[in-house]
């Protein structure tokens, strides 16, 4: 007789993450594991991340913040939306009496070499000026103005450019209203601060008197020379873009035109540059006020290897290729001239000038793709001008913009305004993955070492937590005895 086996106990296998996966498995392993890496990260490296920038940063972001419904901004921000559009300015405010010109003017120019402020030439609504003001920045804004050198001649309606340390003037018209032809050079010395003296182009032995004399052209330097496009001569509007290139000394050469063709002639328009693109925009044509976007765009005409490197001994400057008025820009809104245009932080402005009508006082932004595209031009209320204005001369420093000057629909100003180029993030917000919260924001060299200490201590700290947590799972049963201690001594009590 043959005794059967009794059937044993059948094994039961445990089940982790909700049933899905087998607990002595490698799956659960995997996950398991994978989640101890995330912890590591965020304790040794994300968390004492976030510790030095709690100290240095105004603001501190946590985890992703992809949309944010509820924002707060300071009230620097003033009536801007919160969060500010990209590019936004904060609304203009007027500068205090103390600094406003010796005498109105318009149509002038207004430039910065080192910390000097200089105001150029222009008219007080009679005749063109030679006077030049100068004044001193510092703390956010310029100060007193004061006398400087005097222009060799009046000038008004002129281009004008920093290149180095040098202020170029550039055509223009004469106190008769006529077209000039002539350039004025001043290199002030950067050191001792003294400005020195104007000299013409022939004096300062540069090559750079104009073909032909020209007023309304727009001057842009560029990384080996500089650009005059567009204006006004005897014979018209022109379209023609010219170029003084840097000799093997580093001065500037003759004049050489450029095989681009402006697609709108014009004058009083807008030219800056943002990477390889040159921006020229508004102005008038023969037949009033435009709204025309034009891109030329700057690129080396030199021939190329197989290596993708210019050809040895070949001409490697810089050249205006083409213009374009196609490829995804759009126009201004409204037609302008006699603007203040100015480039900053990748995007371009445009704030009052003329429609043909009137003066107008709205200021329009728009920020190009890398490759050279705009989708579309701003505006907000907020940040427009109290009053039509024209004709201003804008002086770009640090995060401000000024407007200097100008003429409105009663008088021809010496006043200016002054517009933050760069309103606040916001000090908290609240996303539905992360959060921005206030942080310390200590400044200068004692921000830093503090930051420093704070994200040594948080990963020290962190790693020390990470030691006990790895003792007490290689420790399981002392680890539950500890723990089974504690509870009785506190039953105890």
């Amino acid at each position: 007789m043959t005794q059967s086996l009794e059937s044993g106990r059948p094994v039961t296998r445990r089940r982790a993450m909700f049933g899905l996966l087998d607990a002595d498995g490698w799956g659960w392993a995997s996950v398991k594991a994978f989640a101890w890496v995330i912890v590591l990260i965020m304790m040794l490296l994300y968390i004492p991340d976030r510790a030095y920038y709690l100290t240095v940063n105004r603001t501190l972001d946590l985890g992703i913040l992809a949309w944010s419904p509820v924002n707060f901004c300071p009230p620097e921000n003033q009536t801007l939306p919160c969060p500010a559009p990209v590019g936004a300015v904060l609304p203009w405010q007027p500068s205090p009496p103390e600094v406003e010109l010796p005498a109105a003017r318009t149509a002038g120019a207004a430039v910065q070499v080192g910390t000097s402020v200089l105001y150029i030439g222009g008219t007080d609504g009679a005749t063109a000026s030679a006077d030049v003001f100068h004044s001193k920045f510092g703390g956010g804004t310029f100060g007193a103005w004061a006398a400087g050198p005097a222009l060799p001649a009046a000038r008004t309606d002129f281009a004008v450019a920093v290149v180095g340390t040098s202020i170029y003037v550039l055509g223009g018209r004469d106190a008769d209203g006529a077209l000039q032809l002539t350039t004025f050079v001043l290199s002030p010395d950067l050191e001792t601060g003294d400005l020195g003296a104007w000299k013409t182009a022939t004096e300062a032995e540069l090559p750079l008197d104009l073909p032909a004399g020209l007023a309304g052209a727009s001057a842009v330097a560029v990384g080996d020379g500089l650009l005059l496009v567009g204006g006004e001569t005897a014979a018209g509007l022109t379209g023609s873009t010219w170029k003084s290139t840097f000799d093997k000394d580093g001065l500037l050469g003759g004049w050489t035109e450029q095989t681009g063709i402006l697609f709108t002639p014009a004058a009083d328009a807008t030219a800056v540059q943002i990477g390889d693109f040159i921006w020229f925009y508004g102005g008038r044509d023969a037949n009033g006020p435009i709204r025309t976007v034009q891109r030329g765009t700057l690129a080396s005409g030199a021939p190329l290897d197989s290596h993708g490197q210019p050809v040895e001994g070949s001409d490697t400057s810089l050249k205006l290729l083409r213009w374009d008025v196609a490829g995804g820009q759009v126009d201004l809104p409204a037609a302008r001239t006699a603007a203040g245009g100015f480039a900053a932080n990748g995007s371009l402005y445009l704030v009052g000038g003329s429609d043909g009508s009137g003066l107008r006082s709205e200021l329009y932004w728009t920020v190009p793709t890398p490759t050279g595209e705009i989708d579309q031009w701003q505006h907000l209320d907020q940040t427009d001008l109290p009053a039509g204005l024209a004709d201003p001369a804008v002086l770009v420093s640090g995060p401000n913009a000024f407007l200097i000057g100008g003429t409105t629909d009663s008088q021809i100003l010496s006043s200016s305004a002054r517009a933050n180029l760069a309103p606040q993030a916001p000090f908290f917000r609240l996303g539905l993955v992360g959060a921005t919260i206030p942080a310390l924001r200590i400044d200068g060299e004692i921000g830093q070492q503090l930051g420093y200490l704070n994200a040594a201590g948080a990963g020290t700290v962190n790693f020390i937590i990470l030691v006990v947590v790895g003792w007490a799972f290689a420790h399981k049963e002392r680890t539950r005895e500890i723990f089974e201690n504690l509870r009785r001594r506190r039953r105890g009590r």
